[in-house]
């Protein structure tokens, strides 16, 4: 037996000697990043439920390339070119998730979870199930904070349109990292553009994580010291038959008006109903946790797989992450602003504070409105206030993405 014969031929198949052919420099910048993000969820914990899984797949998409792109033996974990040829019209493969079963890795069928939408919809119905709808059905007119913290939704869509560089349908993608609402936006670019899913999802939910040190700024800029002072009286309890009914009426009313947002809308409620309903506490308990858990593993890892270094680097990249800066503060603004302007109908018995949670980062939006008005006056408890216009901005993001998806998905 040749055993130096052996160890050569481990060594040529093997990722470290690809590592030291020509090309690759894209996926060692990959290796990078993934390792700073994964630095990022772990020691500094942005969002590391699903930030610490899409920077693992990315990881591990990236290290497996050397071993797959100069070894044709070598079974891949991730087929980019298997997804390339399941969106194009000429290819006998076009919208084939068979041909993805048969041909592809680990990484490409996990994936098929994100491109038909499933994930989103399943982490929406846990988090339909964990929300307390009883501050927006107690003060009905956070719907408007909500429906105006989706102005960055439709700025970055008109500003990603103007560039020249993106389709509309891409534009869409990236207007709606805004929504702050990290399911929404993979759902809809999966349909819309897949090729930026990687670039959208990560930075959705980075900012989302940095939301303490985004909106504080801006919410303070936005506001008179008098108006963060203000002390809102609470709000009238909810009875069970309100909420009991609440996620029926605003299935039947959105899906009519709005039938693209059925998958995300139907799950929401779904979810808040077995919440709500008292009947089906296993039912919520699963949902809530392990089948959130679950889906959140899968959805992490297969948005991370798409980070591969060829396509993920290059300019289309850094003016997403831009863009999507530009979306969540001007989110931030236009709900700030409505929440000013009810502050003056209302002669001041609303701060305008709350509006900042109309962004859809359940609870973290509405936490944020808590501390900066409690550092204005320690008697100030803002958190159940915020809370209507935050669970108002998921349903926001969803209409959102059910509008642009009707208008650029066909």
């Amino acid at each position: 037996m040749d055993i130096i014969g052996t160890l050569k031929g481990l060594l040529t198949d093997s990722g470290f000697a690809a590592l030291m052919a020509k090309g690759g420099w894209q996926n060692l910048i990959m290796i990078i990043i993934a390792c700073v993000l994964l630095y990022l969820g772990i020691k500094k914990q942005f969002e590391p439920l699903l930030l610490v899984g899409i920077a693992f797949g990315c990881l591990l998409v990236n290290v497996s390339w050397f071993v797959t792109s100069f070894n044709d033996n070598a079974d891949a974990l991730f087929h980019q070119d298997l997804w390339d040829a399941f969106l194009d019209p000429n290819s006998p493969a076009y919208h084939s998730y068979g041909t993805i079963m048969a041909n592809g890795g680990l990484l490409d069928i996990l994936y098929i979870g994100v491109k038909s939408g499933l994930y989103p919809c399943l982490i929406f119905m846990g988090v339909g199930a964990m929300t307390d709808f009883g501050p927006l059905i107690s003060r009905p007119s956070s719907l408007i904070m909500g429906a105006a913290a989706q102005l960055g939704v439709f700025l970055a869509f008109f500003g990603a349109s103007a560039s020249g560089f993106f389709s509309g349908a891409q534009a869409a993608s990236i207007g709606i990292i805004g929504g702050a609402d990290g399911p929404t936006a993979i759902f809809l670019t999966s349909k819309l553009a897949p090729e930026l899913l990687g670039a959208i999802a990560i930075a959705a939910y980075s900012y989302m994580a940095l939301i303490p040190l985004i909106q504080p700024p801006i919410m303070k800029a936005l506001t008179t010291k008098k108006e963060r002072n203000i002390v809102m009286k609470q709000a009238r309890e909810v009875s069970k038959t309100e909420k009991i009914l609440f996620p029926i009426i605003v299935t039947i009313f959105v899906v009519l008006l709005l039938p693209s947002t059925a998958p995300l809308i139907g799950c929401l409620m779904l979810g808040n109903l077995f919440r709500e309903c008292g009947v089906t506490e296993r039912l919520s308990d699963t949902v809530q946790n392990a089948l959130m858990n679950i889906v959140t593993i899968f959805l992490g890892i297969s948005v991370g797989a798409t980070t591969i270094g060829y396509r993920f680097l290059d300019l289309q990249t850094l003016l997403i992450i831009g863009l999507g800066l530009v979306a969540f503060a001007f989110s931030t603004v236009g709900g700030l602003l409505v929440g000013k302007l009810m502050c003056w109908i209302t002669k001041g018995k609303i701060n305008p504070l709350i509006g900042s949670a109309g962004v859809s980062a359940v609870p973290m939006a509405a936490r944020v409105s808590q501390d900066v008005g409690r550092k204005y006056n320690k008697n100030n408890y803002l958190l159940m206030h915020a809370m209507g216009p935050n669970v108002a901005g998921v349903i926001g993001s969803a209409i959102a993405a059910g509008f642009l998806l009707k208008v650029f998905g066909g």
